[in-house]
């Protein structure tokens, strides 16, 4: 039996109108020290967000949210922060912020497959209701 990997995530948060502290959740970012894994999946729904505020900019949007998987990636895609090891990009990523773009607090977990995880927490924590 696989040994089980200890991981940390944090739901990534669109917060159209920060003075009114209402979000949707639009992607995953999970880190795992051990495996060196660092990955972030982003599932924008435009309608999601133009219900909170219909003059969002949808296209600047993307580009911020865009850029959190390049940096979990790493190198020079990542700019500056992508050339920190992946711990320390994970907690720069995580790091409260007052923005647009914000994540949860920081949770853990446990699993055998990392990937499967990710796919996880997207299903129960971003994806709608089916």
């Amino acid at each position: 039996m696989p040994a089980h990997d200890s991981y940390d995530y944090a739901v990534i948060r669109v917060v159209p109108r920060v003075e009114r502290e209402e979000f949707i959740n639009v992607g995953i970012i999970l880190s795992c020290e051990r495996r060196g894994f660092l990955e972030a999946r982003i599932e924008l729904e435009p309608a999601r967000v133009l219900a909170l505020d219909p003059q969002a900019d949808l296209e600047q949007l993307r580009r911020h949210l865009d850029a959190i998987p390049a940096i979990c990636r790493g190198g020079a895609d990542g700019g500056p922060i992508g050339a920190l090891p992946p711990r320390a990009r994970f907690h720069w990523l995580t790091a409260r912020r007052s923005a647009i773009i914000q994540t949860s607090p920081t949770h853990m977990g446990k699993c055998t497959d990392l990937d499967a995880a990710v796919e996880h927490l997207l299903e129960r924590m971003v994806r709608p209701p089916r």
